[in-house]
């Protein structure tokens, strides 16, 4: 995905799986700046953004409320429309949680 010519991403949120020479490499090449916590292997530790490091935790929160909904979690539904539909109702749902609350 970040090869995608319609527009490049200013950073890029990884866990320490991605920690790796050859990423950050590439993500240098591509003027991508790696959010990416160093392995405790490392020898030299690395700095990252914490602050934007935590954002990935958002969406990781989120993606984990989409799939309590079996049918997302399993993706059922053949066709990309369908799926994008029951993506729209389980978001709806979990929003309304926060609308009734208020």
């Amino acid at each position: 995905m970040i090869g995608l010519p319609e527009h490049a991403p200013d950073a890029f949120l990884a866990d320490k799986g991605y920690d790796a020479d050859t990423i950050r490499a590439d993500l240098a090449e591509r003027k991508i700046k790696p959010v990416i916590p160093g392995r405790s292997n490392r020898r030299v530790k690395i700095e990252y953004d914490r602050a934007l490091y935590k954002q990935r935790n958002r969406i990781e929160r989120m993606f984990g409320q989409l799939k309590i909904n079996r049918a997302i979690a399993t993706r059922y539904d053949q066709l990309a429309n369908s799926f994008l539909g029951m993506v729209h109702l389980a978001t709806a749902r979990y929003w309304l949680k926060f609308v009734h609350a208020a």
